[in-house]
């Protein structure tokens, strides 16, 4: 048994399996490819999003991995940019469609605010109508679990005091370097599934020295080392490859962090993305 056949349960009793392919950047015409290759290697876990461009091809990929659908955790997410019920319901089904299958197991509201406001102005009452939109997903099969991507603590509280449906997972930039430890613990205590995107900082932790010298200790390269760290922590990892290589490798984390290194790694502060500080996730804010 390996890292590929864990799963976590959320509380609504689904299984979620530990470490998925994360599809950001991946062009729409190489995410079938990408997809296929990931199924092969035991990934049974797929994360998109409407704003990554790839549904389609990534939807391809699931249809003709040659496992049964419901072998598969398929997640998307529903643009930043829609805060309004009617537009949120429409994006659902257009989700469905281009992924090509009968139902969705996690959608999330990929930020609480419009990328061009990240971290900005209010959008506690826009939150409010894309989450009913999803409780209506929910209610009627099209999706099998609803949560959020980037809600910060107010973020969640804004939409649990008018939800039917609570969140199951909040997907959340975490890494060695920047671990947000107070949200971590305020999740877990609301049995929100933390997912953990861009597990290895956007490759910005590869040149830590720290880190460094920490994957050597235990024998495994730097991105193992991160994937590891965030399993540890009680997340999902999601790291993002089309690289067939780089997803077997993914999955060798057999080997556990001592408590003394995972203080070392939570406490490491890390955050210098290089020009991928453009893309507001990568900020700061």
């Amino acid at each position: 048994m390996t890292i590929l056949d864990e799963t976590y349960t959320l509380s609504n009793s689904v299984e979620v399996p530990k470490l998925g392919l994360g599809t950001w950047f991946i062009d729409d015409d190489q995410a079938a490819e990408a997809v296929r290759a990931a199924v092969e290697i035991g990934y049974r876990n797929i994360d998109t999003a409407q704003a990554y461009g790839n549904e389609r091809g990534v939807g391809e990929g699931v249809r003709t991995a040659g496992v049964p659908r419901g072998e598969l955790f398929v997640s998307t997410k529903l643009a930043a940019e829609i805060k309004d019920y009617d537009q949120a319901v429409d994006a659902i089904d257009e989700s469905l469609e281009k992924l090509g299958i009968e139902y969705i197991d996690l959608m999330l509201i990929h930020s609480p605010q419009p990328w061009n406001d990240f971290r900005g102005g209010d959008y506690a009452d826009g939150n409010r109508e894309a989450w009913r939109a999803l409780e209506k997903a929910h209610r009627v099969g099209k999706v099998r679990s609803i949560g959020v991507s980037n809600f910060q603590q107010q973020d969640l509280e804004n939409i649990l005091q008018g939800a039917t449906v609570a969140p199951r997972v909040n997907q959340l930039l975490v890494h060695a370097g920047n671990t947000p430890s107070a949200l971590l613990d305020y999740c877990e205590g609301k049995q929100i599934l933390v997912e953990a995107y861009s597990p290895i900082a956007h490759g910005a932790i590869l040149q830590n020295a720290e880190v460094q010298a920490m994957a050597k200790k235990y024998g495994v390269s730097v991105p193992q080392l991160c994937i590891r760290y965030t399993l540890q922590l009680g997340t999902v990892s999601l790291p993002k490859t089309a690289n067939p290589e780089h997803m077997r490798s993914n999955a060798e984390v057999d080997f556990e962090i001592s408590g003394d290194d995972m203080d070392a790694l939570r406490v490491l502060r890390d955050v210098d993305y290089g020009e991928h500080s453009v893309f507001p996730a990568y900020s700061g804010k």
